[in-house]
């Protein structure tokens, strides 16, 4: 078997809806889907969506960059204890309109950066704007396939292998189950896994995870509640000259 025909047969070619996880999912999905649609629930995405709502702009960081966060004019957010925007959503709720934000993260942001060079579009998805980004997907797609990549975590072991997160396989899942077209498997289970996480409450899945629970531990409850509310939100932040934005 050629190397060519496995990386038609992992990018899920042939269906509509696509669902692969993390950097390397989406550097199988990019090149074949019209649209790319990163989730990463806690928090990334959920801290974009509630930026971008509240009118500002979102400069994805793979990590910490004084530099890029200075040469694009954007306010670099802080660690999640420090005082100011951080990585969580709950300091973004007041975040003033027209505001520039470099936001770094190794999982969510880094993988819109790795997607923003394929030429396919870029949306930021997260449990609260699943009709925003499924709606806004369809019609970039133009008929094209959708691929779905949930971010995961990353261990802190050699290599930083990566973690599959509950929390993401339901994000995915919840954009697929209002998506139509014909699902691969891969998008199939993750809709089917939402649908189980929402009939024992998304809230409780959520903050009983291993993300959930480190959260909740570090004094960031509220980070889940925010990141639980489905369709709390009307925004699809799409990547456009390197800024996530309406």
């Amino acid at each position: 078997m050629t190397v060519d025909r496995v990386r038609r047969e992992h990018a899920q070619d042939g269906y509509d809806v696509r669902c692969e996880w993390g950097r390397e999912g989406v550097a199988l999905l990019s090149g074949r889907c019209a649209v790319v649609v990163v989730v990463d629930v806690l928090s990334f995405s959920t801290a974009v969506d509630v930026a971008v709502g509240r009118g500002a702009a979102v400069l994805p960081l793979p990590w910490r960059d004084e530099r890029a966060a200075a040469d694009a004019g954007a306010v670099l957010a802080g660690s999640r204890h420090d005082p100011g925007p951080t990585l969580s959503p709950s300091s973004l709720a007041t975040l003033p309109a027209g505001t520039r934000l470099a936001l770094p993260s190794p999982n969510g942001a880094a993988l819109c950066a790795l997607a923003s060079g394929s030429g396919a579009h870029v949306l930021a998805g997260c449990l609260r704007n699943v009709a925003a980004v499924a709606r806004t997907a369809q019609y970039l797609a133009a008929g094209g396939p959708i691929g779905l990549i949930p971010a995961g975590e990353r261990w802190e072991l050699p290599g930083e292998p990566m973690r599959p997160a509950l929390e993401d396989a339901l994000g995915a899942g919840a954009i697929a189950a209002v998506l139509p077209g014909a699902f691969s498997p891969e998008a199939e289970l993750a809709a089917q896994s939402f649908a189980a996480g929402r009939s024992r409450g998304l809230h409780g899945v959520l903050a009983a995870s291993v993300s959930g629970r480190e959260l909740v531990t570090d004094g960031f409850a509220a980070d889940v509640g925010l990141a639980a509310a489905v369709d709390a939100s009307d925004v699809a932040p799409r990547l456009r000259d390197g800024v996530l934005q309406p």
